[in-house]
């Protein structure tokens, strides 16, 4: 019941924002990470660059008849990885961004965007011995980031388009 009560309210606000927006846009797409490693850390126990699987992402954006805007973006390590050879986790990524969308013909555009947003680690703890009461199963750590990002809109099909984008982070520890 949830889940249909909140993509029955997902759905009106969507149309609802169509109805004021110049264009209102929603994106399903995957992508990759790569990071440096961390080299302030101690040298004892140096944390591995997060970098390689798939990252689902979901976005919506909005834009003025000035071609600015906002966007939302969400993305995620759609599997668990593994920490320093002993510890899963999984990141999430999310972030606000202002938009800049020119049109460069009829099928073709970019956004320049520019945000705030934070960085969620997942940890989990599937193997420590639990009590009758049980365990937290997971611990998770928030920090902000900065986000940049550019990409390349080509409308293949109506109001289809494929998006080649880049994104850059910088986590805040």
């Amino acid at each position: 019941m949830r889940k249909l009560v909140s993509l029955v309210f997902t759905g009106a606000l969507l149309c609802a924002a169509q109805s004021f927006a110049q264009q209102t846009d929603f994106a399903i797409g995957g992508n990759t990470l790569w990071s440096s490693q961390n080299t302030t850390a101690q040298l004892g126990f140096i944390p591995p660059p997060e970098k390689g699987g798939v990252y689902p992402s979901v976005s919506l954006q909005y834009l003025s008849a000035r071609r600015r805007g906002l966007n939302a973006e969400l993305a995620f390590r759609d599997k668990k990885a593994i920490y320093n050879s002993f510890q899963p986790y999984r990141p999430f990524l999310y972030d606000v961004n202002a938009v800049y969308a020119p049109r460069f013909d009829t099928r073709t555009g970019g956004d320049f965007m520019a945000g705030i947003g934070a960085q969620t680690v997942l940890f989990y703890n599937e193997f420590a011995p639990c009590p009758i009461n049980g365990c937290q199963v997971h611990v998770n750590s928030t920090h902000f980031l900065l986000h940049a990002g550019a990409d390349v809109k080509y409308y293949f099909w109506r109001n289809f388009f494929a998006r080649p984008e880049a994104h850059w982070y910088y986590v805040v520890n």
